[in-house]
Protein backbone atom coordinates (compact mmCIF):
# COMPACT_ATOMS: atom_id res chain seq x y z
CA UNK A 1 0.00 0.00 0.00
CA UNK A 2 1.27 3.27 -1.01
CA UNK A 3 2.56 6.03 1.68
CA UNK A 4 -0.05 8.52 2.68
CA UNK A 5 0.92 11.88 3.89
CA UNK A 6 -1.68 13.71 6.39
CA UNK A 7 -1.03 17.43 7.36
CA UNK A 8 -1.70 18.00 11.07
CA UNK A 9 -2.53 21.59 12.57
CA UNK A 10 -0.68 20.57 16.01
CA UNK A 11 -1.41 24.27 17.25
CA UNK A 12 -5.77 23.74 16.64
CA UNK A 13 -7.99 22.98 19.31
CA UNK A 14 -8.66 23.83 23.09
CA UNK A 15 -5.46 22.31 24.31
CA UNK A 16 -3.10 21.97 21.09
CA UNK A 17 -0.02 19.76 20.68
CA UNK A 18 -0.73 18.31 23.86
CA UNK A 19 -3.49 16.28 22.07
CA UNK A 20 -2.68 16.30 18.84
CA UNK A 21 0.62 14.84 19.31
CA UNK A 22 0.19 12.04 21.06
CA UNK A 23 -2.99 10.94 19.08
CA UNK A 24 -0.55 11.32 15.56
CA UNK A 25 1.84 8.88 17.13
CA UNK A 26 -0.96 6.33 18.02
CA UNK A 27 -1.72 7.00 14.55
CA UNK A 28 1.60 6.42 13.49
CA UNK A 29 2.09 3.06 15.99
CA UNK A 30 -1.58 1.68 13.72
CA UNK A 31 -0.77 2.56 10.56
CA UNK A 32 2.34 1.58 9.24
CA UNK A 33 1.85 3.26 6.04
CA UNK A 34 1.45 6.21 7.58
CA UNK A 35 3.07 9.81 7.31
CA UNK A 36 2.49 12.70 9.03
CA UNK A 37 3.26 16.04 9.10
CA UNK A 38 3.16 18.27 11.97
CA UNK A 39 2.23 21.61 11.02
CA UNK A 40 2.84 24.31 14.12
CA UNK A 41 5.79 25.66 16.51
CA UNK A 42 8.71 23.89 16.08
CA UNK A 43 9.68 24.46 19.55
CA UNK A 44 6.33 23.45 21.35
CA UNK A 45 6.07 20.10 18.67
CA UNK A 46 10.10 19.34 19.44
CA UNK A 47 9.38 19.80 23.21
CA UNK A 48 6.85 17.09 23.37
CA UNK A 49 8.20 14.69 20.79
CA UNK A 50 11.72 14.58 23.10
CA UNK A 51 9.05 13.70 26.00
CA UNK A 52 7.89 11.03 24.33
CA UNK A 53 11.28 9.84 23.10
CA UNK A 54 10.28 10.16 19.39
CA UNK A 55 11.77 13.25 17.66
CA UNK A 56 13.95 10.96 15.26
CA UNK A 57 10.35 9.41 13.95
CA UNK A 58 11.07 8.00 10.49
CA UNK A 59 7.65 8.83 9.25
CA UNK A 60 7.01 12.05 10.87
CA UNK A 61 7.91 15.48 9.66
CA UNK A 62 7.76 19.18 11.75
CA UNK A 63 6.54 22.24 9.61
CA UNK A 64 7.23 25.46 11.41
CA UNK A 65 4.73 28.05 11.60
CA UNK A 66 5.07 31.04 13.58
CA UNK A 67 1.10 31.88 13.81
CA UNK A 68 -1.92 30.54 15.14
CA UNK A 69 -5.57 30.83 14.39
CA UNK A 70 -7.61 31.40 17.86
CA UNK A 71 -10.51 29.28 18.74
CA UNK A 72 -12.41 32.79 19.34
CA UNK A 73 -11.29 34.67 15.98
CA UNK A 74 -13.21 35.36 13.14
CA UNK A 75 -12.93 33.52 9.39
CA UNK A 76 -12.31 37.05 7.99
CA UNK A 77 -9.11 37.64 10.74
CA UNK A 78 -7.96 34.50 10.00
CA UNK A 79 -7.67 34.55 6.22
CA UNK A 80 -6.50 37.93 6.25
CA UNK A 81 -3.99 38.05 9.42
CA UNK A 82 -2.67 34.24 9.56
CA UNK A 83 -1.21 33.19 6.12
CA UNK A 84 1.34 31.79 8.05
CA UNK A 85 -0.70 29.98 11.29
CA UNK A 86 -0.56 26.45 11.64
CA UNK A 87 -4.44 25.98 10.12
CA UNK A 88 -3.71 28.29 6.64
CA UNK A 89 0.03 26.15 6.21
CA UNK A 90 -1.60 22.74 7.01
CA UNK A 91 -4.07 23.24 4.17
CA UNK A 92 -1.83 24.67 1.68
CA UNK A 93 0.12 21.37 2.10
CA UNK A 94 -2.82 20.00 0.51
CA UNK A 95 -3.41 22.16 -2.06
CA UNK A 96 0.34 21.56 -3.63
CA UNK A 97 0.21 18.00 -3.20
CA UNK A 98 2.50 17.63 -0.29
CA UNK A 99 -0.46 16.05 2.09
CA UNK A 100 -3.36 13.85 0.96
CA UNK A 101 -5.29 15.44 4.01
CA UNK A 102 -5.54 17.93 6.23
CA UNK A 103 -6.93 17.58 10.25
CA UNK A 104 -7.91 20.04 12.48
CA UNK A 105 -9.60 20.50 15.78
CA UNK A 106 -9.35 24.69 15.30
CA UNK A 107 -12.32 27.38 15.13
CA UNK A 108 -14.74 25.65 12.70
CA UNK A 109 -15.35 28.88 10.84
CA UNK A 110 -12.12 29.62 10.32
CA UNK A 111 -10.93 26.56 8.87
CA UNK A 112 -14.16 26.47 6.24
CA UNK A 113 -13.32 29.75 5.18
CA UNK A 114 -9.68 29.08 4.83
CA UNK A 115 -9.80 25.36 2.88
CA UNK A 116 -12.84 26.97 0.82
CA UNK A 117 -10.79 29.71 -0.16
CA UNK A 118 -7.56 27.63 -0.60
CA UNK A 119 -8.85 24.83 -2.32
CA UNK A 120 -12.34 26.03 -3.71
CA UNK A 121 -15.18 23.53 -4.39
CA UNK A 122 -15.38 20.72 -6.95
CA UNK A 123 -16.78 21.32 -9.90
CA UNK A 124 -20.68 20.86 -9.69
CA UNK A 125 -20.42 21.66 -5.78
CA UNK A 126 -21.82 25.14 -5.14
CA UNK A 127 -20.90 24.98 -1.42
CA UNK A 128 -18.98 22.61 0.84
CA UNK A 129 -21.04 20.77 3.09
CA UNK A 130 -19.73 19.84 6.65
CA UNK A 131 -20.74 16.12 7.42
CA UNK A 132 -20.41 13.35 10.43
CA UNK A 133 -21.49 10.00 12.08
CA UNK A 134 -23.96 10.08 14.55
CA UNK A 135 -24.93 6.34 16.72
CA UNK A 136 -27.68 4.68 15.31
CA UNK A 137 -29.32 1.42 16.65
CA UNK A 138 -27.85 -0.40 13.56
CA UNK A 139 -23.89 1.78 13.96
CA UNK A 140 -24.05 5.26 12.40
CA UNK A 141 -26.22 7.07 10.10
CA UNK A 142 -24.20 9.98 7.81
CA UNK A 143 -25.77 13.14 8.20
CA UNK A 144 -25.13 16.33 6.44
CA UNK A 145 -25.31 19.67 6.31
CA UNK A 146 -24.04 20.01 9.81
CA UNK A 147 -24.19 23.87 9.94
CA UNK A 148 -22.01 24.95 7.17
CA UNK A 149 -24.76 26.48 4.74
CA UNK A 150 -28.19 27.98 6.50
CA UNK A 151 -30.20 27.89 3.67
CA UNK A 152 -29.81 25.87 0.63
CA UNK A 153 -31.76 25.17 -2.67
CA UNK A 154 -33.18 21.79 -3.91
CA UNK A 155 -30.39 21.13 -5.55
CA UNK A 156 -27.52 21.76 -3.03
CA UNK A 157 -29.70 19.11 -1.30
CA UNK A 158 -29.12 16.46 -4.19
CA UNK A 159 -25.46 17.28 -4.15
CA UNK A 160 -25.81 16.92 -0.88
CA UNK A 161 -26.86 13.80 -1.13
CA UNK A 162 -23.86 13.39 -3.89
CA UNK A 163 -21.32 13.87 -1.14
CA UNK A 164 -22.87 11.80 1.73
CA UNK A 165 -23.20 8.76 -0.13
CA UNK A 166 -20.03 8.36 -1.33
CA UNK A 167 -18.74 8.99 1.96
CA UNK A 168 -20.59 6.31 3.83
CA UNK A 169 -19.32 4.39 1.02
CA UNK A 170 -15.94 5.00 1.54
CA UNK A 171 -16.84 4.47 5.66
CA UNK A 172 -18.95 1.30 5.36
CA UNK A 173 -18.01 -0.33 1.84
CA UNK A 174 -21.76 -0.03 1.01
CA UNK A 175 -21.56 0.17 -2.63
CA UNK A 176 -25.51 1.48 -2.67
CA UNK A 177 -26.13 3.02 0.68
CA UNK A 178 -29.82 4.54 0.99
CA UNK A 179 -30.69 8.46 1.47
CA UNK A 180 -33.44 9.88 3.30
CA UNK A 181 -34.22 13.62 3.00
CA UNK A 182 -35.12 15.06 6.75
CA UNK A 183 -38.44 16.17 6.73
CA UNK A 184 -41.27 17.04 9.40
CA UNK A 185 -43.00 13.79 7.87
CA UNK A 186 -42.73 10.97 5.84
CA UNK A 187 -45.62 11.94 3.87
CA UNK A 188 -45.07 13.15 -0.08
CA UNK A 189 -47.57 16.67 1.04
CA UNK A 190 -45.31 17.65 3.67
CA UNK A 191 -42.40 20.03 3.77
CA UNK A 192 -41.52 23.17 2.59
CA UNK A 193 -41.46 23.85 -1.43
CA UNK A 194 -37.28 23.37 -1.23
CA UNK A 195 -37.32 19.94 0.27
CA UNK A 196 -40.44 19.41 -2.46
CA UNK A 197 -38.47 20.07 -4.96
CA UNK A 198 -35.24 18.42 -3.45
CA UNK A 199 -37.97 15.32 -3.12
CA UNK A 200 -38.19 14.78 -6.96
CA UNK A 201 -34.71 15.64 -7.94
CA UNK A 202 -33.68 12.65 -5.77
CA UNK A 203 -36.21 10.20 -7.46
CA UNK A 204 -34.72 11.06 -10.73
CA UNK A 205 -31.13 10.49 -9.17
CA UNK A 206 -29.05 7.71 -9.52
CA UNK A 207 -28.57 7.48 -5.94
CA UNK A 208 -30.50 4.96 -3.50
CA UNK A 209 -33.79 7.34 -2.28
CA UNK A 210 -35.56 6.07 0.27
CA UNK A 211 -37.99 9.05 0.89
CA UNK A 212 -38.32 11.48 2.99
CA UNK A 213 -37.33 10.66 7.06
CA UNK A 214 -38.26 12.47 10.29
CA UNK A 215 -35.74 13.11 12.99
CA UNK A 216 -36.51 9.74 15.05
CA UNK A 217 -35.33 7.90 11.89
CA UNK A 218 -31.78 9.07 12.32
CA UNK A 219 -31.17 7.15 15.35
CA UNK A 220 -33.43 4.45 14.07
CA UNK A 221 -30.77 3.79 11.67
CA UNK A 222 -34.17 4.01 9.23
CA UNK A 223 -31.12 5.29 5.97
CA UNK A 224 -27.45 5.50 5.56
CA UNK A 225 -27.31 8.54 4.54
CA UNK A 226 -29.84 11.78 6.08
CA UNK A 227 -29.65 15.46 4.15
CA UNK A 228 -30.78 18.36 5.44
CA UNK A 229 -29.64 22.11 5.19
CA UNK A 230 -27.17 23.11 7.94
CA UNK A 231 -29.27 25.18 9.88
CA UNK A 232 -31.87 22.23 11.00
CA UNK A 233 -28.75 19.96 10.58
CA UNK A 234 -26.78 22.09 13.05
CA UNK A 235 -30.16 22.50 15.21
CA UNK A 236 -30.64 18.11 15.46
CA UNK A 237 -27.12 17.85 16.15
CA UNK A 238 -26.68 20.56 19.21
CA UNK A 239 -30.07 19.10 20.69
CA UNK A 240 -28.54 15.54 20.50
CA UNK A 241 -25.79 16.64 22.46
CA UNK A 242 -27.97 17.83 25.05
CA UNK A 243 -30.05 15.45 25.02
CA UNK A 244 -27.06 13.03 25.74
CA UNK A 245 -25.51 15.10 28.23
CA UNK A 246 -28.88 15.54 30.23
CA UNK A 247 -29.40 11.36 30.01
CA UNK A 248 -25.71 10.99 31.86
CA UNK A 249 -26.64 13.67 34.25
CA UNK A 250 -29.61 11.83 35.10
CA UNK A 251 -28.42 8.53 35.46
CA UNK A 252 -25.61 10.20 37.71
CA UNK A 253 -28.05 11.44 40.23
CA UNK A 254 -30.32 8.45 40.21
CA UNK A 255 -27.22 6.26 41.38
CA UNK A 256 -26.43 8.74 43.68
CA UNK A 257 -29.86 9.05 45.63
CA UNK A 258 -29.20 6.50 48.65
CA UNK A 259 -27.10 4.04 49.49
CA UNK A 260 -29.21 1.19 47.94
CA UNK A 261 -28.74 3.03 44.28
CA UNK A 262 -24.82 3.20 44.99
CA UNK A 263 -24.72 -0.57 45.50
CA UNK A 264 -26.71 -1.01 42.65
CA UNK A 265 -25.11 0.88 40.35
CA UNK A 266 -21.56 -0.78 41.89
CA UNK A 267 -23.49 -3.88 39.87
CA UNK A 268 -24.15 -2.18 36.92
CA UNK A 269 -20.41 -0.91 36.38
CA UNK A 270 -20.42 -3.38 33.18
CA UNK A 271 -23.33 -2.37 31.71
CA UNK A 272 -22.79 1.09 31.97
CA UNK A 273 -19.30 1.04 30.44
CA UNK A 274 -20.81 -1.07 27.63
CA UNK A 275 -23.32 1.73 27.08
CA UNK A 276 -21.19 4.47 27.22
CA UNK A 277 -18.31 3.16 24.69
CA UNK A 278 -21.33 2.77 22.14
CA UNK A 279 -21.99 6.59 22.43
CA UNK A 280 -19.19 7.98 23.00
CA UNK A 281 -18.18 11.16 21.05
CA UNK A 282 -14.61 10.30 20.50
CA UNK A 283 -15.60 7.56 18.43
CA UNK A 284 -17.79 9.58 16.14
CA UNK A 285 -15.24 12.55 15.64
CA UNK A 286 -13.77 13.70 12.91
CA UNK A 287 -16.42 15.95 10.56
CA UNK A 288 -15.71 15.89 6.76
CA UNK A 289 -15.50 19.19 4.55
CA UNK A 290 -16.84 17.76 1.65
CA UNK A 291 -17.38 19.39 -1.99
CA UNK A 292 -13.62 20.47 -1.67
CA UNK A 293 -10.95 19.81 -3.99
CA UNK A 294 -8.96 18.23 -0.87
CA UNK A 295 -9.61 16.51 2.16
CA UNK A 296 -10.32 18.45 5.12
CA UNK A 297 -11.34 16.62 8.34
CA UNK A 298 -12.24 19.27 11.65
CA UNK A 299 -11.81 17.47 14.96
CA UNK A 300 -14.14 19.01 18.26
CA UNK A 301 -12.08 21.24 19.40
CA UNK A 302 -12.21 19.87 22.77
CA UNK A 303 -11.48 16.31 22.28
CA UNK A 304 -8.63 14.29 23.62
CA UNK A 305 -5.86 12.10 22.23
CA UNK A 306 -8.15 8.62 21.50
CA UNK A 307 -10.93 11.49 20.08
CA UNK A 308 -8.53 13.15 18.02
CA UNK A 309 -6.81 9.80 16.92
CA UNK A 310 -10.45 9.35 15.51
CA UNK A 311 -10.15 12.37 13.02
CA UNK A 312 -6.94 11.23 11.83
CA UNK A 313 -8.87 7.51 10.88
CA UNK A 314 -11.18 9.37 9.29
CA UNK A 315 -8.74 11.10 6.84
CA UNK A 316 -6.93 8.09 6.20
CA UNK A 317 -10.46 6.39 5.22
CA UNK A 318 -11.29 8.94 2.83
CA UNK A 319 -7.91 9.07 1.17
CA UNK A 320 -7.76 5.64 0.65
CA UNK A 321 -11.01 5.34 -0.47
CA UNK A 322 -10.67 7.79 -2.89
CA UNK A 323 -13.63 10.16 -1.95
CA UNK A 324 -12.56 13.12 -4.18
CA UNK A 325 -12.63 11.49 -7.27
CA UNK A 326 -15.92 9.02 -6.27
CA UNK A 327 -17.78 12.40 -5.57
CA UNK A 328 -16.53 13.65 -9.23
CA UNK A 329 -17.43 10.55 -10.82
CA UNK A 330 -21.04 10.57 -9.13
CA UNK A 331 -21.58 13.88 -9.68
CA UNK A 332 -20.32 13.65 -13.73
CA UNK A 333 -23.51 10.88 -13.68
CA UNK A 334 -26.16 12.87 -12.24
CA UNK A 335 -25.02 16.01 -14.71
CA UNK A 336 -25.09 13.59 -17.90
CA UNK A 337 -28.77 12.63 -16.69
CA UNK A 338 -29.82 15.92 -16.85
CA UNK A 339 -29.25 16.23 -20.66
Amino acid sequence: MTTQSIAIDAMGGDVGPKVTIPASLDALKKYPNLRIILVGDQIQIESLLKKYDEINHPRLSIHKTTEVVLMDESPQSALKNKKNSSMRVAINLVKNGNAKACVSAGNTGALMATARFVLKTLQGIDRPAIASNLPNRKGATCMLDLGANADCSAEQLLQFAVMGSMLTTAHTKKKNPTIGLLNIGSEEIKGNDVVKKASELLKNSHLNFYGNVEGNDIFKGTTDVVVCDGFVGNVALKTTEGLAQMMGKFLLEEFNRNWLTKIMGLFSIPVLKAFKKRLDPRRYNGASFLGLNGIVIKSHGGTDAFGFRYAIETAIEEVDNKIIENIKKQLDLETKSKK
